[in-house]
């Protein structure tokens, strides 16, 4: 499922627009990415959990030349 059928599923199970279900999902999306740079962990219980994790930096491999690079540590 992409993104438009999401939206497209929100509004008919939302009983509102498209329009309306793109502006709850934009919403949606907006307060999950500013809240848990705060909060660095946000629990719906039954449903899911998000958070941020710390991944270190470590080697890996070109798959087309077989050289070894390194990944940066990201979050």
């Amino acid at each position: 499922m992409n993104k438009s059928e999401f939206v497209a599923a929100l509004a008919l199970h939302g009983a509102m627009s498209k329009a309306d279900a793109e502006k709850c999902y934009q919403a949606f999306r907006q307060t999950l990415e500013t809240e848990l740079l705060v909060a660095g962990k946000i629990t719906f219980p039954g449903f899911c959990s998000v958070e941020i994790v710390d991944k270190p930096a470590r080697k890996a491999r070109n798959p087309a030349t077989g050289q070894e690079i390194e990944v940066p540590a990201k979050k």
